[in-house]
Order: C-alpha cells, then sequence, then structure tokens
C-alpha cells in the first residue's frame, strides 16, 4: 500500500520543481489545492495532468524482497487495489490537503467511512459517546448494528457539551458528531467537546459531510474527520464513495489505556502494535489501522472509477460551496415569509447558543446549503408538496449540483421510532431542501407553486 503525508504549504514562495512535486509552497487556498493538492503533478509516462485511472486489480511486486517489505508494511507500494490504487491515492492526499489533515484514506460509501472510523477504535465491551443530531442512516449503525457487534453508543444532547463528560467511562473509546446535523442544523460544538475528549483522551471525530471547506473541524480540535464523499465533494450524483481524514493532531502513542486498539500487539503483523508499526515507517497510526486491517479484512474499497470522479468534484468544490450558498440563503428568505411555512431551519435564522456557534464555526458569509422547513399542515401537507414539485428532484441524497428535496419522517428517518425522530429534530411536517445550482428564481418558483398545494 502507498502511505503518503500531504505536503504542508508554507507562507515563502520556493522554486517549483519539475516533475510530480509541484507548486507545493504556492498551495495557500482552497480553490488552488482543490486543483494542485498532493504530490500529482503529471503522468510521467504520457504527460497527463489528469490523473489516471489505474482500472486494475493487482500490482507487480518488486521481487521477492520487495514483496516482503510491503506485505510487512515496511515499505510504500501498491499490492491489490481493495487496499490501495495509484488513482485512490492521488484523491487522498487532495483531500487530506484540502482538509489540513496528515493523511486520509477512501472508501466505497460514506456509511463504510462512519463504520470504520469507529470500530478502528472501539471493539465488543466498549462504547463510543455521540450527539444525537444524525443522519438516519448513520442512527441505524449506531443504535441497531453496533450493538450486534457489542460496541455501545450513548447518544447525548450536543446542547450540553459536558454531557459527552458524564456519558464516558474507562471504556468510551470515541466520541462523534455531525458539524452540522441534518435536520436541525444547529452546528456542533467542534472546540468545546473536543476539549472534553481531550481531558480522557478520548478523540473526536466528526462527520462534515454537509459542510466541506465552510466548518474547518481539526482547526477546532476534532482527530479524525468522515465525509460521504457521494455529496458535496462529489457533486454529481453519480458516484458512491467516503473518506476518513486523520489529523495527526490526536497523541494517540501517549494513550495506551485509552486506546488500547492501537497500542496492542497485534497478530497478523508479527506481533506489533499499530504505535510500533506507525513509527517504523514514520506515518500516523489511526489511518494506518483502518487501511491494514479492517479495509484489508472487511473490504469496502472505492473503486479507481470513483476516486477519479471524486478528485473532478474536488476541483470545483469551492466554486459549487459558493452558489449553493447563495441560492440557499434566497430559498430561506422566500420560505420565512411564506405563508403557509411554520418554521425555517437554516443557521442564518438561529438564536441563542444555536447563532453564537453558527458565527463561530461556520465561514464568515456561509450558512450551508440545506434548508429546512416546517409546512403548516403537518405530515399530509409536507406529502403534498413534495409531490408536487416539478423541478426539484424527489430524491434520498444532498450535495447534488441540482436541488433536492425530501419529507425525512417518511423516508430517510422512518426506521426511527417516533420519539427517536423527534429527538433528530424530524418533525411529521418536515421537508428538507438540498439547494443546487441552477438560477435561484428558478428553484424558488418551484417551491412556491409546490406551497401552493400542500
Amino acid at each position: 500500500m502507498t502511505i503518503h503525508n500531504p505536503p504542508t504549504p508554507t507562507a515563502e514562495a520556493a522554486p517549483i520543481a519539475a516533475g510530480a512535486s509541484g507548486p507545493r509552497s504556492l498551495r495557500r487556498h482552497p480553490e488552488t489545492i482543490a486543483l494542485h493538492g498532493g504530490s500529482f503533478r503529471f503522468d510521467p509516462t504520457t504527460g497527463a495532468i489528469a490523473v489516471p485511472i489505474y482500472q486494475t486489480t493487482s500490482f507487480q511486486l518488486p521481487g521477492t524482497e520487495g514483496a516482503d517489505k510491503l506485505f510487512a508494511l515496511e515499505a510504500a507500494g501498491h499490492l491489490y487495489t481493495r487496499v490501495s490504487n495509484p488513482t485512490q491515492d492521488a484523491f487522498e492526499q487532495r483531500l487530506a490537503e484540502l482538509e489540513g489533515g496528515a493523511a486520509a484514506l477512501a472508501l466505497a460509501s460514506g456509511q463504510a467511512a462512519s463504520a470504520f472510523a469507529v470500530l478502528n477504535l472501539a471493539r465488543a465491551g466498549d462504547n463510543i459517546v455521540s450527539a444525537v443530531g444524525l443522519y438516519g442512516g448513520t442512527w441505524a449503525l449506531f443504535a441497531a448494528t453496533l450493538k450486534g457487534f457489542g460496541v455501545e453508543v450513548r447518544f447525548v444532547d450536543a446542547n450540553d457539551p459536558e454531557a459527552f463528560a458524564r456519558a464516558t467511562d474507562e471504556k468510551t473509546r470515541a466520541y462523534y458528531a455531525e458539524s452540522l446535523p441534518n435536520p436541525k442544523l444547529e452546528v456542533f460544538p467542534i472546540a468545546e467537546v473536543a476539549e472534553v475528549g481531550r481531558r480522557f483522551g478520548i478523540p473526536l471525530i466528526v462527520d462534515n459531510t454537509a459542510a466541506p471547506l465552510i466548518i474547518r473541524p481539526l482547526e477546532h480540535g476534532a482527530a479524525v474527520v468522515v465525509y460521504s464523499t457521494t455529496k458535496y465533494i462529489g457533486g454529481h450524483g453519480t458516484a458512491i464513495g467516503g473518506a476518513i481524514v486523520d489529523g495527526g493532531n490526536f497523541p494517540w502513542k501517549e494513550l495506551s489505556d485509552r486506546q488500547p486498539a492501537l497500542h496492542e500487539p497485534d497478530p497478523s503483523y508479527q506481533g506489533k502494535s499499530w504505535i510500533d508499526k506507525a513509527a517504523l515507517i514514520d506515518f500516523h497510526p489511526y489511518i494506518l489501522r483502518i487501511r491494514a486491517v479492517l479495509l484489508r479484512d472487511v473490504g469496502a474499497p472505492i473503486s479507481p472509477q470513483n476516486a477519479f470522479q471524486f478528485i473532478q468534484g474536488l476541483e470545483t468544490l469551492p466554486l459549487r460551496l459558493r452558489q449553493h450558498n447563495e441560492n440557499a440563503i434566497k430559498v430561506a428568505e422566500f420560505l420565512k415569509a411564506h405563508p403557509k411555512v411554520s418554521k425555517v431551519i437554516f443557521p442564518k435564522f438561529q438564536e441563542g447558543i444555536a447563532a453564537e456557534r453558527a458565527r463561530k464555526y461556520l465561514r464568515d458569509g456561509y450558512f450551508g446549503a440545506l434548508v429546512g422547513f416546517e409546512v403548516k399542515g403537518g405530515r399530509e401537507a409536507g406529502r403534498r408538496f413534495i409531490d408536487s414539485l416539478q423541478l426539484l428532484y424527489h430524491v434520498a441524497n444532498i450535495g447534488d449540483a441540482r436541488s433536492l428535496a425530501i419529507h425525512p419522517s417518511t423516508t430517510t428517518h422512518s426506521q426511527l421510532s417516533a420519539e427517536d425522530q423527534l429527538a433528530t429534530g424530524v418533525t411529521p411536517g418536515y421537508v428538507r431542501l438540498s439547494i443546487g445550482i441552477e438560477h435561484a428564481d428558478d428553484i424558488i418558483a418551484d417551491i412556491a407553486q409546490a406551497l401552493e398545494s400542500a
């Protein structure tokens, strides 16, 4: 497997090296990193500046001695595309640099990323503490599936960061939250909960799917960032994928009692711990273990074709986010004034502590592209609104270039009990919009005519 640390931009300009190294010192802004991040500059064989799609299962091994080192994780290189691939590696490097992290791992889906991020630390008998505000699929994973693996998930209200401390015991291995939880859209107190975790030696894992570039979890103390790259990073609704970014900012090495998965000997790798293995190759133990154990043993690899598509998505991400955001503000303001809407859920309109956190964590002038609202008339009015849309798609997704709409209580959160739906912020009349990059007037016109039928 190939192991790379993303280049660290510096304030000083430096000569641009020839070949694959590229203008690292010039990569200071997201718009530039999205196009030039990572070590890939051009293909040395053909001169192609687009990352090639390496559509292969396997790679020629460098002789028996070299193969021994590759399999023992004592040298870098690709063995098998289930574990790593050059197209995947280019995407991972660029994403890690864009996020400000130390290393990244791309996976087959956002659900795989969420599961692996937790299972890399928590085993049967362990627990994690999670914020209540979660995507419905993650709630099901945490509340039901992980329970079958023997991992308990304790849900707490993120409005009180100390609730994480109260739910912590000697078997707690991680804290988990969404940065801009859907559907409540109240920004999670990243720094406050990360600080609680540091007191106990517990890393904060943040799903930043709804707010790439808009919120920077690692800068506020999060240890790990998770993405469903299917959403804004891909941006076109054409590929399923996920990613985990290791911030490189958490003291795993010092926490042998709190993080045994990284410190105990692994019989699959000569009885060495992952702390020791990572030290041998000067890498990061958390992300290294996910690739070498969970990805190797459980699977869920990203395909080379999808990795290529996510590279294309990254290249326009900053521009798309700008248009998403501008349109979402206009839609939210329209809904706020509409007589058939009883409530609009959008960070710009929040008050109290939610407004304070929005100002603290959201990039200036950005509120995200998700807009929630409650239709007067409840469940049936919400369903009539959905059925009356003509431009917006009725889709179980977010982050597409197209505008999307869904009625969560009967779709994405339908597997939850009525009580759990309310805990996550889903009411019977709640409708969630993912605002795309069409002309704002056309989006609003479709919403307006659908509301007339609600």
